[in-house]
């Protein structure tokens, strides 16, 4: 995936997961710094994990950054509401999806 390219190329350690069902699982084996969620996700919708690992006490301080190609009214709010803290629309540019990751790391 790009992201994981991109990332990766600037020094970051990256997991991806392609399938919802598996990603909090996946994430107890890596602890991640930060969670880059895609919104549209096979057998779960990103919005369900979002604020299923919100729920867990575990991942609750860990960051999450959104990236969706759905852009609708009000789409960003509920994306933040579930537990979001960062949002990013796709089409996302190398500079932008570093600027968020960086910002929500703290650099």
């Amino acid at each position: 995936m790009l992201y994981n390219a991109v990332l990766e190329g600037n020094g970051f350690e990256t997991e991806l997961v392609g399938d919802g069902a598996h990603a909090l699982a996946k994430a107890r084996e890596f602890r991640p710094d930060i969670v880059i969620m895609d919104i549209q996700l096979p057998n779960v919708s990103g919005l369900e994990l979002i604020e299923a690992l919100q729920r867990d006490p575990e991942f609750r301080s860990v960051p999450i950054l959104a990236v969706t190609a759905f852009v609708g009214k009000g789409e960003e709010r509920r994306i933040r509401e579930a537990g979001a803290k960062g949002y990013l629309a796709k089409p996302i540019s190398i500079v932008p999806l570093l600027a968020a990751v960086n910002g929500l790391l703290g650099d």
